[in-house]
């Protein structure tokens, strides 16, 4: 990509435009030059979920056309916590805890950015830089008095906790000056001309525009997209129950792909679009395909790879999809080691000695497959069971002791069609 196309347009074909300040001069302000762009991340956890995909591969692809991105982690605002989307009152979080979760999603907030100097250099901020040192009285004389309360009243979210049941402190009603406020200060110190975000930070993100033109009399731009949600229309977040986090440690590379392997048919267009980097002829190609054939799930596979391969890195990508296909039915004497390890992490383990491997019942009854000696042997007979793809005899013929062992060590017990567990022998071969 290039400053010269129209990333607008683009933006817009792939559904990622919803609201918008003036869309013609936003179009020639983007087709005239690189600018800079930025989207905050509230430190509210220790990680980043899927939630914030958007606005990683939003400023990712500003960054390929030319432009300059400033993700923005609020320590500052995150101390004081959004009032959209929530009932009730964020539980305010110190400063300790902060300054963790702020160091967790820095590097996930970096892994999709390019930092290396350059014309295109990505700059990560944190609100609490400038807000920190402010003063009281100097905020209020230089923000509160330039934005009304009709105007803050007037945003959705603030209202429907104003008429909720547990109300809204002033705390959180203080949000949208203090993100202002972060505009403005970026404008002025970085030349920040755009915000972009969710739909739910519309209020927020005009609430700054208005306020650049107010205290520096200058125009700056905006724009949000559609929130990522839930079958259920829920906004995907950590809040939501069964969060996907970005974090390995929280939610495995091999779960984060299969969240979007499992991707509903009739939402898989709609993810495309909007997170997947590829071109939108390609796109297109990719979802005709798709429609002709859609139990082979060749759209989410595609989207799965690729966002795998952008949060977790390459090397993580080819081994989860080693261990999909593992997992799915593939020879697991084929996998590689990291693969394979894959594999190990996601069905559990149990070290057993050797000689255990002459007991085929008594192996089985050792692990998670089989409940006792009898449940093993009657599914045995049944040939319910399978060791390394093969499908263990019920007459014991071939001894697992004689068969290839993965790595020399480890044998893939499969119960059923889904069930998996390895068993990994002490004594290598």
């Amino acid at each position: 990509m290039t400053a010269a196309m129209d990333l607008l347009a683009d933006l817009e074909a792939r559904g990622l435009v919803q609201d918008s300040t003036d869309r013609e001069a936003l179009r020639s302000r983007l087709r005239s030059g690189s600018l800079g762009v930025y989207v905050g991340f509230d430190p509210t956890a220790d990680s980043l979920h899927v939630g914030h995909l958007l606005g990683q591969v939003t400023l990712r692809r500003f960054q390929l056309a030319g432009h300059r991105p400033f993700p923005l982690a609020g320590g500052a605002t995150g101390m004081v916590g959004d009032p959209g989307g929530r009932s009730e009152e964020r539980n305010l979080l110190d400063r300790d805890t902060l300054d963790h979760n702020i160091a967790g999603i820095k590097v996930q907030l970096e892994r999709l950015l390019d930092f290396e100097p350059g014309p295109c250099q990505a700059t990560l901020v944190d609100n609490a830089d400038w807000t920190a040192p402010l003063r009281l009285l100097e905020f209020l004389r230089d923000v509160g008095k330039h934005v009304t309360v009709n105007q803050m009243v007037g945003k959705e979210s603030v209202r429907h906790r104003m008429e909720g049941e547990h109300g809204i402190s002033y705390t959180e009603f203080s949000y949208m000056l203090l993100q202002a406020n972060d505009f403005r200060w970026l404008y002025e110190h970085h030349d920040v001309e755009l915000q972009a975000g969710g739909s739910d930070q519309w209020g927020n993100i005009t609430a700054g525009i208005d306020l650049i033109r107010r205290t520096l009399g200058a125009g700056a731009h905006g724009f949000t997209w559609p929130l990522l949600t839930l079958p259920g229309g829920a906004k995907m977040g950590k809040s939501a129950g069964g969060a996907v986090w970005l974090d390995p440690a929280k939610t495995s590379p091999y779960q984060f792909r299969q969240f979007w392997v499992q991707a509903a048919d009739d939402e898989i267009g709609g993810f495309l679009r909007r997170l997947s980097l590829r071109p939108r002829a390609e796109l297109d190609e990719l979802l005709a395909a798709h429609e002709e054939a859609p139990e082979r799930r060749g759209a989410q596979r595609a989207l799965a790879e690729e966002l795998t391969e952008l949060v977790h890195g390459r090397e993580a990508a080819r081994a989860v999809e080693e261990a999909a296909s593992v997992l799915f039915g593939g020879d697991p004497l084929a996998a590689s080691e990291e693969g394979f390890a894959v594999v190990r992490r996601e069905v559990g383990a149990t070290v057993v000695p050797r000689a255990a491997l002459d007991d085929p019942v008594g192996l089985l009854a050792l692990t998670p497959l089989a409940s006792s000696n009898s449940d093993a042997r009657r599914t045995l007979a049944q040939r319910g069971f399978q060791a390394n793809g093969q499908v263990i005899a019920p007459d014991e013929a071939v001894p697992l002791s004689e068969q290839p062992l993965i790595g020399g060590r480890f044998l893939l017990l499969r119960r059923g069609k889904t069930s998996y567990h390895v068993v990994e022998c002490a004594e290598p071969g």
